[in-house]
């Protein structure tokens, strides 16, 4: 068996930036089996409904993801806090966001890690370290799509895994999974 560890810090995130692409291309083809109606159907959660939830978890990534891309985004990024009306819409810019996020990831070494980032905060600029606001970015994802997963078992739609990324038993989806968003296992740890 080959051995897919990371061969450092970076590579980790690098991993991290798919799995959660992975995270996300498996909980939206779950939720797109849904009809419009049960999308937008209120649900106990902190954005009380999947449509909310996830158009959360959009926002936060282009408001994030654009900071660590040099923008200046800032809290522009959530002027509209629903911007996809439809889990199509939303399959697509989420699929967007994602790329661009294991884009920067891929571009990252150890040594950047520790580079400072400006996070446009409305009135000010935050400077955060790149490492700690990717680990904050990838426990925001996880956070909400926890609920969103909890939402969908309120659904007639079974949950898909989220937590099978490195098991062995879940390979062969797993790849097949790989394949349709365009990478390889050996991509995702870097070999």
């Amino acid at each position: 068996m080959p051995d897919f560890a990371p061969p450092s810090l970076a590579g980790s995130f690098r991993a991290m930036a798919r799995n959660n692409a992975w995270c996300n291309h498996r909980l939206l083809a779950a939720v797109a089996t849904l009809d419009q109606a049960a999308f937008e159907a209120p649900r106990v959660g902190f954005f009380p409904s999947l449509r909310r939830t996830l158009n959360h978890i959009l926002v936060i990534d282009h408001f994030y993801v654009d900071a660590l891309e040099g923008g200046s985004l800032g809290p522009a990024a959530w002027a509209n806090e629903e911007p996809c009306a439809t889990i199509a819409d939303l399959r697509a810019a989420q699929s967007a966001v994602d790329r661009r996020l294991i884009a920067h990831c891929d571009a990252l070494s150890d040594a950047t890690l520790a580079r400072e980032i400006r996070v446009h905060r409305g009135q000010r600029f935050q400077a955060e370290r790149q490492d700690r606001l990717l680990l904050h970015l990838f426990l925001h994802q996880t956070h909400h799509r926890g609920q969103a997963h909890g939402m969908l078992s309120d659904t007639a739609i079974k949950p898909p895994q989220l937590d099978e990324f490195y098991s062995i038993a879940e390979a062969p989806l797993r790849e097949a999974e790989f394949c349709e968003l365009g990478w390889t296992e050996a991509d995702v740890w870097g070999l």
